[in-house]
């Protein structure tokens, strides 16, 4: 099981691109990841920085804007120390806001049903990204091994590919509102997405949710294709 991203616990030092690009406002730190990514929130936007190229995230967040609720990207860059990706906030909460937190089985329930509304939404032939085992093994340098493993394809959807219970957005009223995060869309089994959707409330809430999650997306536990997506999610 991969280390969990959070809310920074302590001070963050802000980037030089942060700072220019925050215009004064002030800075609120919301999230840091393992690869040294940091967001951070100014005002109604959210800026985004990573060591790595953030340009995919904003090309698809762009292509999937057409079909689902997904943050409206305002401005993309890089420079020698990284890049940077500026979206427009959502009003609307994270599935591991405190919020929500504390009424877990509301937020599974959101989490399933706001990816199934995201599969069925975004339109498989007119995807131009792939999420697929064997493009996913071959750029993490994993074993060839889990290609001849993976199971036959379910239902091919377009994934979201990071389908963690924070990249969720929940209104108000419980429902799901948005997606965010979504750095490696692209078209795949849809268990690959479920699969990491429903451990993630492990994670977040504790356990006895997972079947929440199944329940609202629609669908009956597929114990092969969990097993196989939760050791692919680990590898890659």
């Amino acid at each position: 099981m991969r280390e969990l991203s959070g809310r920074p616990d302590g001070p963050v030092d802000v980037p030089a691109a942060v700072a220019r690009l925050a215009r004064g406002d002030a800075l609120e730190p919301v999230w840091a990841n393992e690869a040294g990514g940091l967001t951070f929130r100014a005002a109604d936007r959210y800026l985004k920085w990573a060591p790595t190229d953030l340009a995919p995230e904003a090309a698809r967040l762009g292509w999937a804007a057409a079909w689902t609720p997904v943050p409206e990207v305002l401005e993309h860059g890089s420079d020698d120390e990284g890049s940077w990706l500026v979206t427009r906030a959502i009003p609307a909460r994270s599935a591991v806001d405190p919020r929500w937190v504390a009424e877990p089985a509301v937020a599974a329930r959101a989490i399933g049903a706001g990816l199934r509304a995201l599969h069925d939404a975004l339109p498989v032939a007119e995807c131009p990204f792939d999420w697929g085992v064997a493009s996913r093994v071959r750029r993490a340098g994993s074993s060839a091994e889990l290609v001849a493993e993976a199971p036959a394809v379910d239902v091919l959807v377009v994934c979201h590919g990071d389908a963690c219970a924070p990249n969720t957005l929940l209104a108000d009223d419980g429902t799901w509102a948005a997606h965010v995060d979504l750095g490696t869309l692209g078209t795949a089994d849809r268990w690959a997405d479920l699969a990491i959707a429903a451990w993630s409330t492990e994670w977040n809430y504790g356990p006895g949710f997972a079947p929440v999650v199944y329940e609202a997306y629609g669908v009956d536990p597929d114990a092969e294709r969990i097993a196989f997506y939760r050791r692919l999610w680990d590898a890659t």
